[in-house]
């Protein structure tokens, strides 16, 4: 790139410091940080805390309900823009262990690739931002930006508490936009640049019989089955072969791309057979670049996460089961609203099936900034110069992430890069991060600090 030059002292002192970053960051996924279990989660704080602190970054740990949260902050001038940096500390469980080619936390050096619970997901891109930082500051390039940063602790466990952080904390976090560092790359090794994330609605439906399972000879016709009542209640809220929700004013709300979305989604390159051959299927079964990514984006979905009822073992056994529980998840889109969305749900429920039972197991609001916000524009350009590739912009993902708490508590865009490799295995045995790739993060994140501190 052409301005390249203009940050060689920068990327020079990264590129002979990488030894002392993998290091650091060798230390960092030794210490497990499971949510989910309650597993070293202050001692995972406090190290990073003291990790930033020597970095010259002021730290403190903020309790909430639940994990702690730490948060730093460099101020240089409150006239200029800040940058409000999110990750989280904590990882998924290892298991199981036995598919594992080395302890997932004792990270080991194969092939260019580190690997541990965590390399990719989310600490090795949280530390990737931290060594920007850090170079920033020890080359002593003019930093005209201010940076703060929140690094959560139950992020793996649904972000239960980071709600609560944010709104408490909302004086404190104020930012003109919030950065992110999680998941893969395109497919292609492209980066990427995200602008939101789909919702989540987690249900489970409860559909009781008998006291007791019952002989299907004996009662069969006459008692009813509790799994064919859950599955007569879901064809009642879902179209059959063309997948149309049913339920009353489910559809209600959705906001429809821009033009100007519609034109990215057409650029973002799909290699059909790839992902054919990876999931093992036909071609002919994965839709068209533009409807893939549209589905994906801009959809809402309605799967059957699980089906538990009866017997399922080997050979016969022939019986009405006397309990039947049916998981679900729907991706919510922007404007959907979860809680709107359940009651919905309940209130269909409640006319088609009321003698099943409906509960709400977690959620997460729908999140999307605009493209045209002036700092998707600085990102992207920042990235392009760290890497020297054109980047894709993403509207949104089809996962769930806590963006909703920035776009819609704090009220500040929300733009996310993701630095690991597209086969990070993250929540997956071997997990792992390339080497080449992190120390790109690293370049990255301070390139964006320098650009955003000559603007």
């Amino acid at each position: 790139m052409s301005e390249r030059p203009r940050y060689s002292v920068l990327y020079n002192y990264i590129d002979t410091h990488v030894d002392e970053f993998i290091e650091g960051l060798k230390e960092l996924l030794a210490k497990p940080s499971i949510s989910t279990q309650g597993i070293g989660l202050r001692e995972t704080a406090e190290y990073l805390k003291n990790v930033m602190e020597r970095i010259g970054i002021k730290t403190t740990i903020v309790e909430t309900s639940g994990a702690p949260v730490v948060f730093g902050e460099i101020t240089v001038d409150t006239s200029r823009p800040t940058i409000l940096v999110y990750g989280h500390y904590d990882v998924q469980p290892p298991e199981p262990l036995e598919d594992w080619l080395s302890p997932p936390f004792q990270p080991t050096v194969r092939n260019d690739r580190i690997y541990a619970r965590g390399a990719g997901d989310n600490k090795g891109q949280l530390y990737a931002q931290l060594m920007g930082m850090k170079s920033i500051l020890a080359t002593k390039f003019p930093l005209g930006v201010n940076v703060k940063f929140i690094f959560e602790g139950e992020e793996e466990n649904g972000s239960p508490h980071l709600e609560e952080f944010i709104t408490t904390n909302k004086e404190r976090l104020k930012a003109d936009f919030v950065y992110t560092s999680d998941g893969p790359l395109h497919e292609s090794g492209r980066p990427v640049v995200q602008l939101g994330v789909r919702g989540i609605l987690y249900l489970e439906f409860t559909a009781k019989g008998a006291s007791r399972d019952l002989h299907s000879g004996n009662w069969g016709g006459l008692i009813v089955n509790p799994a064919l009542r859950l599955i007569d209640l879901i064809t009642t809220m879902r179209e059959p072969f063309s997948g149309k929700m049913l339920i009353e004013g489910f559809y209600d709300n959705i906001r429809k791309p821009t033009e100007e979305e519609k034109k990215i989604l057409e650029s973002i390159p799909l290699d059909r057979e790839g992902v054919a051959k990876d999931l093992g299927l036909d071609p002919s079964q994965i839709p068209s670049s533009i409807e893939f990514y549209t589905k994906l984006m801009f959809q809402p979905t309605f799967n059957i996460c699980g089906f538990i009822s009866g017997y399922t073992g080997k050979g016969m056994k022939t019986i009405i089961p006397s309990t039947a529980t049916l998981k679900m998840d729907m991706r919510l889109v922007v404007d959907q609203d979860p809680d709107d969305i359940f009651k919905k749900v309940q209130q269909h429920v409640k006319k088609y099936a009321p003698d099943v039972q409906v509960k709400k197991l977690g959620q997460m609001r729908p999140s999307r900034t605009p493209v045209e916000n002036k700092f998707v524009k600085t990102v992207y350009s920042a990235v392009e110069q760290a890497t020297g590739l054109t980047p894709l912009i993403y509207p949104s993902l089809g996962g769930s992430l806590p963006d909703y708490v920035f776009t819609g508590i704090l009220g500040i865009p929300s733009i996310m890069v993701p630095y690991a490799n597209i086969d990070e295995s993250n929540h997956a045995p071997n997990e792992n991060l390339a080497i080449p790739l992190f120390i790109r993060g690293v370049k990255c994140f301070s390139t964006l600090l320098a650009t955003l501190s000559q603007e």
